[in-house]
């Protein structure tokens, strides 16, 4: 979620995922997919940087969590090499 103020000073956040796009008309109208339109007082490319420090600070918090994650689950796995290997079932096709 991103943080945006609307004309009239109210800080609400907002789901950037769900932006559809942003247009200034001159002021900064939001768009979302499902047609809901907010008006904000940040300009375009201040709600663009918004997104991409936002879209940043996933991917980084992402790679941070995924060393937790194989350490984690390595040590929960069996040392079973046959635990690991995955199942293969043969298809059967008709003929025509």
């Amino acid at each position: 979620m991103i943080l945006v103020t609307r004309i009239n000073g109210a800080v609400f956040a907002l789901n950037p995922d769900l932006v559809e796009r942003v247009d200034c008309t001159p002021d900064t109208v939001v768009t979302l997919v499902d047609g809901t339109k907010y008006i904000i007082s940040e300009s375009v490319p201040e709600f663009i940087d918004s997104v991409r420090h936002y879209r940043a600070s996933l991917i980084a918090q992402a790679s941070r969590m995924e060393p937790e994650l194989v350490a984690a689950n390595s040590s929960s796995l069996s040392s079973s090499d046959d635990e690991l290997d995955a199942k293969v079932l043969p298809l059967h096709r008709k003929e025509r």
